[in-house]
C-alpha cells in the first residue's frame, strides 16, 4: 500500500502546496495569464510527497509573454510556445486542488485569484479548497521579521535553501522546506523558552508585528510576490534575532541534543509535532 492510498484509507485532508507563473502586465489593460501550475500532495502527519505535478501554459495571448527574461530561468515566449493551453489541462488542475487544503505563499492574494480567473473564462466552475494556509500571513505571525522581509527568496537565503528559481515546482518545494525550518525553530524556542529566547549569539532587536494585529496592508504591485514592505498595522514590539549565521549554528547544534536525547530518532519526530505552532 502507497502513502497516498494510506492516507485515503485514515480519512487524512491532504494538503496540496502549489504555485503558478504569470505574465508580469507592463501596460493599462493588459491582464494576467497563468503561464506555469505546479503542485505537490503532502501528507500532513509526516510530510511526505505523495504526488506531484506541473505544465507550462500557453496564454491566448502569446505577446504578453517576454521574449527575454531577466531571470536565469525565467518563462518566455520560446518557453510557452508549444505548450497546451489552460482548457487542456484543467481536468488535471481541478483534480489535484479541489477538496484538498491548499497552501503556498501569498496564495490566497494571488494565485487563488488567478485560478478562479482561468477557470472562469473557459466556462467552468472553479476547484474549491476545505481550508488554507498562506504561508505569508502565518509566518508573517508567527515568525515574525526576523528573516527580514517576508519574501520566499528571503526566507530561502535565512535558511540556507539556495535561490528562489521562479518556476512552480521548485518554489512550492522550497516553500514546503522554508515551514519545515520556521516550525523547527519555533518548537525548539517554544521547548527551551528560558535558554533560546532572546539568548541567540550576536541578538540584537528588530520592531515586528504583534499576533494581535491586522491583516498586512496589502497593494497588488508589479512584482506579485513581494509584500510590501511599509508599517503593518497595530501594535508594534521589539523582538530578539540572531543574524543567519549565528541562528544556524545554534539551530543545528541544538538540533543535534535533541535528536540524542530523542535516542538518534530523526528529526521528523519532532517536525511532525511541531505544526501545531503554526497554527
Amino acid at each position: 500500500m502507497d502513502a497516498s492510498t494510506s492516507s485515503s484509507k485514515q480519512g487524512t485532508t491532504e494538503i496540496v502546496f502549489f504555485d503558478i507563473e504569470t505574465n508580469v502586465p507592463n501596460r493599462a489593460g493588459q491582464r494576467f495569464w497563468v503561464l506555469e501550475f505546479g503542485a505537490i500532495v503532502v501528507c500532513p502527519q509526516k510530510l511526505v510527497e505523495l504526488e506531484s505535478y506541473s505544465t507550462l501554459i500557453r496564454p491566448g495571448d502569446l505577446s504578453a509573454v517576454a521574449l527575454r527574461s531577466g531571470r536565469s530561468e525565467g518563462i518566455t515566449q520560446e518557453t510557452v510556445v508549444d505548450a497546451p493551453l489552460f482548457e487542456e489541462v484543467a481536468d488535471k488542475i481541478f483534480s489535484i486542488l479541489n477538496g484538498r487544503v491548499w497552501a503556498g505563499h501569498n496564495i490566497r492574494r494571488f494565485d487563488c485569484v488567478r485560478i478562479k480567473e482561468a477557470f472562469t473564462e473557459i466556462g467552468r466552475p472553479a476547484p474549491q479548497p476545505v481550508g488554507m494556509i498562506d504561508s505569508l500571513s502565518v509566518l508573517t505571525g508567527k515568525f515574525g521579521r526576523r528573516a527580514g522581509n517576508m519574501k520566499m527568496a528571503t526566507l530561502a537565503s535565512y535558511f540556507n535553501l539556495g535561490q528562489q528559481k521562479h518556476r512552480s515546482l521548485e518554489d512550492v518545494r522550497m516553500n514546503l522546506e522554508v515551514l519545515k525550518n520556521c516550525a523547527t525553530v519555533l518548537f525548539l524556542e517554544a521547548s527551551l523558552p528560558g535558554v533560546l529566547n532572546g539568548n541567540w549569539p550576536g541578538s540584537s532587536t528588530i520592531t515586528t508585528r504583534s499576533r494581535s494585529s491586522g491583516k498586512l496592508p496589502c497593494r497588488e504591485e508589479t512584482s506579485r510576490k513581494s509584500p510590501t514592505t511599509t508599517a503593518s498595522i497595530g501594535s508594534h514590539r521589539a523582538v530578539p534575532y540572531a543574524s543567519r549565521g549565528s541562528l544556524a549554528k545554534m539551530t543545528e547544534r541544538v538540533k543535534n541534543l535533541l535528536c540524542r536525547a530523542q535516542g538518534n530518532q530523526p528529526l521528523n519526530n519532532i517536525l511532525k509535532h511541531s505544526h501545531s505552532l503554526l497554527r
